[in-house]
């Protein structure tokens, strides 16, 4: 009768040790991809700072271009072009430097002509 009972208190304590091993590795397997994907943010937060520069500088460096009212943005590629420029040909030559930029992969030119006087 006193081995049944050993026996039975040793099985529930190794199905209790199993259990409480087993939600600790699906918890620790669980917090590895949230680390993952901060790391992942934190790349691409900076690639698409550095995007956002390299199209910036392919707009200074165009004479047909007027950049100080330009603000440039990107996301995983996509850029968008915001402000003002002097005339519209400057709204399309910007759209055409920045699809010409390594790295982007779409262009969406929100720029508009200012009225004289601004």
């Amino acid at each position: 009768m006193k081995t049944k009972k050993t026996i039975a208190l040793v099985v529930g304590i190794l199905i209790a040790c199993t259990s409480v091993a087993y939600a600790q590795g699906a918890s620790s397997s669980d917090a590895m991809p949230s680390s993952k994907s901060a790391s992942q943010a934190a790349t691409s937060k900076s690639a698409d700072r550095a995007l956002q520069k390299r199209v910036r500088a392919a707009l200074a460096k165009d004479k047909g271009v007027t950049v100080s009212n330009i603000t440039v943005r990107a996301r995983a590629g996509a850029v968008m072009l915001q402000g003002t420029v002097p005339d519209q040909d400057e709204i399309d030559r910007a759209g055409d430097v920045a699809k010409g930029v390594t790295g982007v992969t779409s262009v969406k030119n929100s720029l508009t002509v200012r009225s004289a006087g601004q």
